[in-house]
């Protein structure tokens, strides 16, 4: 029997503990929703935390704020319409131009030779022109007034643009075009940013270049003579191939030099011997001069005689 009531009494005492649990549990939860709704409350209202002094000294900084946006607004409407007037103003004059200038030119002939042109230039591989007769071609195309009419100016840029591609093309790595004012020298400077190794540039054109304008020499003997319009081929050297450039530029201008004194010194000689020959010259005209004179005393005394 103890036993029993024992049982029943710890039932009801476990019931008991369950049921404070759960009440303590809710307890807790409904802080958590007070906090959280008095946290959203106060989101929700700011208005609340501030003195009405403060409200309406911010109603007016906003009011303010308003008015200043709204004037902004108002400027920047009336500079649109003034923009707009001045664009029709200026598309008014831009229009009476163009109807000026048809009377000045042949609009639909300049049409058709600008499309000509175009297609010369833009397509200058199947076009089969010289670069120097395209260019006439372009320059008749500026000469005209017809170029101030439509979109001609920008695409005369285009053209020109081409143009200069067309008669300076992109220099290949290993070629360069002679221009005014080279030398082997200079040229090797601006690739191997070493001038005395021009010499490997010499070796590997003396016996002919890539290629060369007419009447410009496919050749070159000497070093010192190079033209522009010559297309040089530029080898690829390595460390040891530009020094042993450098060796081969030194000794070449070595027996240079040499050949330079040698050549002056046998000219000095040669002076030296002109100088040798008037001399004996001169002695040999004062000696027939003076021979001369014993004739004119020898006949003098025989006419005397």
């Amino acid at each position: 029997m103890k036993q029993k009531h024992f049982k029943n009494n710890f039932k009801g005492d476990f019931k008991n503990m369950k049921l404070h649990k759960l009440l303590i549990a809710l307890f807790v939860f409904s802080l958590v929703l007070g906090a959280s709704a008095t946290t959203f409350a106060q989101d929700e209202e700011p208005w609340k935390e501030i003195t009405e002094e403060q409200y309406l000294k911010q109603k007016e900084e906003l009011t303010q704020q308003v008015n200043n946006l709204k004037s902004d607004i108002n400027a920047l409407d009336n500079e649109v319409k003034a923009l707009n007037a001045d664009l029709k103003d200026k598309d008014a004059k831009v229009k009476k131009a163009e109807e000026e200038l048809k009377g000045l030119c042949d609009a639909a002939l300049y049409k058709a030779e600008f499309a000509k042109v175009e297609k010369i230039v833009m397509d200058k591989d199947k076009s089969g022109i010289k670069v120097e007769d395209a260019e006439k071609l372009v320059a008749l195309l500026e000469a005209s007034k017809c170029k101030c009419m439509g979109d001609y100016q920008t695409r005369l840029a285009k053209i020109k643009k081409e143009l200069e591609a067309w008669k300076n093309p992109p220099q290949k790595a290993d070629q360069y075009t002679v221009v005014k004012g080279d030398c082997l020298w200079k040229i090797s400077n601006k690739f191997y940013k070493e001038p005395k190794a021009w010499f490997a540039i010499w070796e590997k054109n003396k016996e002919g270049v890539v290629s060369a304008p007419p009447k410009v020499a496919k050749t070159i003997k000497n070093p010192n003579l190079i033209y522009p319009g010559q297309v040089l081929r530029i080898p690829a050297l390595t460390d040891a191939e530009k020094k042993a450039a450098v060796l081969k530029a030194n000794k070449y201008r070595n027996k240079w030099v040499k050949r330079v004194k040698k050549t002056e010194t046998t000219e000095v000689k040669k002076e030296e011997v002109k100088k040798d020959v008037k001399k004996e010259d001169k002695k040999d005209v004062k000696k027939d001069v003076k021979k001369e004179e014993v004739k004119k005393d020898v006949k003098k005394e025989e006419k005397k005689k």
